[in-house]
């Protein structure tokens, strides 16, 4: 399974994840939703019309809004 992090750079959160995940050998696309037309309104869409980042959508159409390397793992791995 794939996913793409939805992101901005500023966000200690998402610098964090993107850490972690590489830490771990997990890889992902990033775009960040400041510079990549329409992103922001994609992130809107799962997060009741918020910007919150990071914000991960799967290539089963599921998402996850800041969620921790551990939480990830346990998807990717299901």
């Amino acid at each position: 399974m794939t996913f793409i992090m939805f992101t901005t750079q500023w966000c200690g959160y998402c610098k964090r994840l993107k850490r972690d995940l590489n830490d771990a050998g997990v890889f992902f696309e990033e775009v960040d939703i400041e510079v990549v037309t329409d992103a922001a309104e994609t992130v809107a869409k799962v997060n009741g019309g918020n910007h919150t980042v990071p914000t991960l959508l799967f290539s089963d159409g599921t998402a996850m809004t800041n969620p921790s390397v551990a939480k990830v793992l346990e998807k990717l791995g299901s």
